[in-house]
């Protein structure tokens, strides 16, 4: 009776792409995941990254909550928005969504 249990975990064992072929369909859902969402968002955070370190006084911006206006004054971590005539409001400068090309103020 030992020698046939023995017999029967030596099969079991010889199999030498089990354990492979059941983390495979797993792999591939992390490669499809990888492509599809997390290379695209560090791709857009490291533009936005690019585009707050650019910014410089006389850019006209759009505020993550839509204020459209024109930079003051750069600080590291704010900026002073002018947003109509001796009106400024100071927004942290992730808030900075976009910025706009130079003359789309006077024609809003």
């Amino acid at each position: 009776m030992i020698s046939l249990a023995h017999a029967q975990t030596a099969g079991a064992a010889a199999d030498p792409t089990g354990g492979f072929m059941q983390l495979l369909p797993m792999i591939l859902m992390f490669v499809v995941l990888w492509f599809l969402m997390i290379r695209p968002q560090m791709k857009k955070a490291k533009e936005h990254k690019a585009l707050l370190a650019a910014l410089q006084k006389g850019d006209e911006v759009v505020t993550g909550g839509g204020i459209v206006g024109r930079i003051t004054k750069v600080d590291e971590a704010y900026v002073t928005v002018e947003i109509a005539k001796d009106t400024e409001v100071v927004v942290q400068k992730p808030a900075i969504g976009i910025v706009l090309p130079k003359g789309t103020l006077k024609s809003l």
